[in-house]
């Protein structure tokens, strides 16, 4: 599995994108109309470096029964922050901030590899990107996984987005990626949620620092339980019994 590199994001450093994303000034360059919240193209500079971007701010947010109205952006934010903490990368660097509609999210834009068949990418069973993904998505308690969130870079790095709708705190895992359901967690997995746990429990973590800014006290402390349960039983969760599992449409 290819690890992530410039390449990905156009020649920007992964581990400097936020402070472009956060320093550079924002031009809107067009509008995805495939979403179902406002979501704009943009390049992002900073005078020396610039990269296309992604910019979702609030006032686009359409309104959802189960999350409350304005915080989809900081869920996004969050995802990007638990999957850093698990050390695996699996969403593009991604900050909260101001932007010519208001505050919102702003996510790195993948370069993906355009030659990848993304339905047999998300039945494998023996992709190391794809198994961490399942279990990233396991920990924010994602409602929606589709095939269409699965990002391969040209390099072999595997990304996801669209993580608005995570941090529940009743349990909504929805995905595609159910192959796994009930199999073991990889060792490598384990010992990436113990890291998580201990940078959990600790409130004067920039990691808790920065899910208190976004979620609420109840869902911390579900993300929490969630990792406890993880560690606990070793495996991959199954479906809920009363809650559709894969989301609609899949891809």
């Amino acid at each position: 599995m290819g690890r992530p590199g410039p390449a990905d994001f156009g020649g920007i450093d992964p581990a400097q994108g936020p402070d472009l994303l956060r320093e550079g000034v924002l031009s809107v360059e067009g509008r995805l109309t495939v979403a179902s919240n406002t979501t704009l193209y943009c390049t992002i500079s900073d005078g020396s470096r610039s990269a296309a971007c992604v910019y979702k701010p609030v006032a686009g947010e359409r309104p959802l029964w189960d999350f409350p109205d304005g915080t989809l952006a900081g869920r996004e934010v969050s995802a990007y922050a638990v999957s850093e903490a698990l050390g695996w990368s699996v969403v593009p660097p991604t900050v909260h901030r101001d932007g010519p509609y208001g505050e919102g999210m702003v996510q790195l834009w993948v370069h993906g590899d355009s030659t990848v068949d993304l339905v047999a990418l998300s039945k494998e069973t023996e992709h190391e990107g794809l198994r961490r993904m399942a279990v990233l998505d396991a920990v924010i308690n994602n409602s929606d996984r589709k095939i269409g969130h699965l990002l391969p870079a040209p390099g072999g790095h595997l990304y996801g987005c669209d993580h608005g709708v995570s941090f529940a705190e009743d349990y909504k895992l929805r995905t595609v990626l159910w192959q796994w359901q009930g199999l073991p967690l990889t060792e490598e997995a384990m010992e990436a949620l113990t890291r998580l746990r201990a940078r959990l429990r600790d409130e004067l973590d920039p990691l808790s620092v920065e899910l208190v800014r976004h979620l609420t006290g109840p869902e911390v402390y579900a993300l929490r339980s969630r990792v406890d349960l993880l560690i606990q039983h070793r495996i991959h969760p199954y479906p809920a019994p009363d809650w559709p599992s894969v989301p609609w449409p899949p891809i």
